[in-house]
């Protein structure tokens, strides 16, 4: 059947996401999704959509939406783009706003999409090393590029670049679009939003999956200037003028609008996470500091491909990057109390 194929599919590889495994008793902390549920508020707006609402097509700018968001950053709404997930804001913003002569840069050791949304767009990109630590120095950016995106905190290591590494790259790069992908903003970094009035070469993107607990509804959004924005809109409505539907939109504006909802859940799942390091280090694991809804663990006497296969075993699931320079890590989304509790018990056991 391949002889059909554009000449640019046999040129890809497709992203591999984490395994959503059907058993039902398994213990799943492979996909960062919260352990926690949306809003009571998410399940009311959408138990109040009528069928005469989903007879019709949704608004195809999602202006109400917008304006929440832009009022809970202090921007304006044409400052404002949303989409189906982060992950098809970030493809959109490859297109729109990443594709030039001079080639992409981004972290080696990073969100693993970017190189198949470059090989899909045919962008020319470069790979730049972390640092020893894992760290992402602005230094090694050059200022002449064609565009930059960092995920912050990172992925999947977790680590955070602060506010002032940003300003330092986005004033080394302002002829070039700076883009920063905030999946895991939420447990304890601090947002470039407030640099988007300050830089109108900064594009942020953030999503609702995480830490609003709306991964099955796929709601990302991203804030700039509004030239980017309006860079955006513009591959968009020559792809899909319909992203968002009727039930994504009442519910993401439902979830905004519970904003101490929102951060109880927050600070609940940062507790654990602080509680969990503790206990995995006293076992004698490095946990590599963490601002996300994951730990990025190693143990210097048990292989991570080796523990990977026997939490399998014992009915819990975690990630593992058969990759260079990390593929002796585990990366472990935050679960409940419970599940958190069981996984220390299979490291123990596990560990003797």
């Amino acid at each position: 059947m391949s002889r059909y194929w554009s000449d640019v599919v046999n040129t890809l590889t497709p992203y591999v996401p984490g395994e959503q495994p059907q058993l039902k008793k398994l213990i799943k902390l492979n996909t960062n999704e919260s352990p926690y549920p949306p809003s009571p508020r998410v399940l009311q707006a959408i138990a109040a959509v009528s069928a005469d609402t989903l007879r019709l097509y949704p608004d195809p700018e999602s202006l109400v939406l917008r304006q929440a968001i832009a009022a809970r950053n202090g921007l304006r709404p044409e400052q404002v783009f949303v989409g189906n997930g982060s992950d098809e804001v970030i493809a959109l913003a490859f297109m729109a706003l990443l594709k030039h002569e001079l080639p992409l840069y981004f972290p080696d050791v990073s969100y693993s999409f970017y190189p198949v949304w470059s090989q899909l767009y045919g962008i020319n990109y470069t790979a730049v090393p972390v640092g020893q630590d894992f760290s992402i120095d602005p230094a090694t950016y050059p200022a002449r590029n064609g565009g930059i995106i960092i995920p912050n905190p990172n992925a999947p290591t977790g680590m955070l670049m602060s506010l002032d590494a940003i300003r330092t790259l986005l004033r080394k790069s302002a002829d070039s679009a700076v883009v920063i992908d905030e999946a895991y903003i939420d447990f304890g970094g601090e947002s470039a939003v407030q640099l988007v009035n300050e830089f109108d070469n900064l594009l942020v993107v953030q999503t609702l999956s995480k830490s609003r607990a709306l991964a099955g509804l796929r709601v990302g959004f991203a804030m700039g200037s509004s030239v980017l924005i309006e860079a955006l809109g513009r591959v968009k409505n020559s792809f899909n003028s319909y992203p968002l539907d009727v039930l994504a939109q009442r519910a993401a504006l439902a979830s905004i609008e519970d904003e101490d909802y929102f951060r109880t859940s927050c600070q609940r799942l940062m507790n654990s996470r602080e509680k969990l390091c503790s206990a995995m280090v006293a076992l004698g694991f490095t946990v590599l500091p963490s601002g996300a809804n994951f730990i990025f663990a190693s143990h210097a006497q048990y292989p991570a491909r080796d523990l990977f296969s026997r939490l399998r075993e014992r009915g819990i699931v975690v990630r593992y990057f058969d990759k260079p320079r990390i593929d002796n890590y585990l990366r472990i989304s935050i679960g409940t109390e419970d599940d958190n509790t069981a996984l220390l018990a299979a490291f123990r056991d596990l560990l003797g």
